[in-house]
């Protein structure tokens, strides 16, 4: 998310009240989550295990939980808490709105758009030509919508990421502040759910075609053409790459790549990154070749163990 004005550091530290270390005007451009950050951007981390990765990411503001050396060209920010306070910066940059109408004053809704009864179109929500929006969609804040896009009933585009800190007094939410980016040509089927990334963009490329009933998790970025059917479920920060087909029930793990044209059979558990240019299945997921040859081998234990038995 980067800030409508650049900000210097003292600022960011009195707003969350904690101490600095680098110079008080260090320009300071916005905030995002490690995998997107960018030069001029604040990242928190509050876990050991990350700390190198953070400091040597493209942040070059660090919100620790520790006194540590500051990399040369950075600053850091000192907090006791960096997910309460990462929290406090995005509520003070990007507050929440409450909607008064059912289509925002600000909304932008290009020629030749058709909206139905009954959606909802939230604060600055930017929507493309020729699109046909049907009834009972929601499009949370600051969604944007391509050309000749097609959204079907009942799908919400921009809820609230999954994302939770595990404290003794309960799950922790991380604040969402981040779009959902649909480009030309996409059609969206019923009842589909796409969280909003918590700083960035959960995207859908040019062209690609979802069924009814699939779930994107936040931040992840589905590319061109590709085909998505029902009952999918693909976790946050997931890079699905172009032409890709998945097909029903495929459920992933997050912060995995799937590979340019791989396709995906039906009620495959994809585990971890893959290749592109393959066909897989299973769960664990492998080669369907390969695993359709196991099962096969399976069937046959019955008749093996009697043979052995025989013996």
């Amino acid at each position: 998310m980067r800030f409508k004005s650049v900000q210097e550091l003292q600022t960011i530290a009195e707003i969350i009240g904690c101490k600095f270390v680098g110079d008080p005007g260090f320009e300071v451009y916005g905030m995002n989550e490690i995998h997107v950050v960018e030069a001029g951007e604040i990242v928190f981390v509050d876990h050991p295990k990350y700390y190198d990765k953070a400091l040597q990411s493209k942040a070059t503001i660090v919100l620790i939980n520790k006194d540590v050396p500051c990399p040369e060209g950075k600053a850091l920010l000192i907090s006791d808490d960096p997910f309460r306070d990462f929290n406090k910066l995005s509520t003070y940059f990007n507050p929440f709105k409450p909607a008064t109408v059912a289509v925002a004053v600000d909304a932008q809704i290009g020629e030749g758009t058709h909206i139905q009864p009954n959606v909802f179109i939230g604060n600055g929500v930017v929507i493309g030509q020729h699109c046909l929006i049907h009834p009972n969609v929601v499009l949370y804040d600051n969604t944007v919508i391509g050309d000749y896009v097609v959204i079907h009933a009942g799908a919400i585009l921009g809820a609230d990421a999954f994302y939770f800190k595990n404290r003794p007094e309960g799950y922790d939410p991380l604040v969402s502040c981040g779009r959902v980016v649909v480009r030309d040509r996409v059609s969206i089927g019923a009842a589909c759910t796409i969280d909003r990334g918590v700083t960035g963009d959960t995207t859908i490329g040019e062209g690609t075609k979802i069924d009814n009933q699939v779930h994107i998790g936040h931040d992840t970025v589905i590319g061109k053409k590709c085909l998505i059917a029902a009952q999918t479920g693909i976790a946050g920060c997931v890079i699905v790459e172009d032409e890709v087909t998945l097909w029903g029930q495929v459920g992933t793990t997050s912060g995995i790549t799937i590979g340019e044209k791989a396709v995906v059979l039906g009620q495959t558990g994809v585990t971890k990154s893959i290749e592109g240019g393959k066909v897989y299945f299973g769960t664990p997921i492998e080669e369907s070749r390969e695993k359709l040859k196991q099962l096969a081998n399976i069937k046959k234990l019955p008749e093996i163990l009697i043979k052995v038995k025989n013996i």
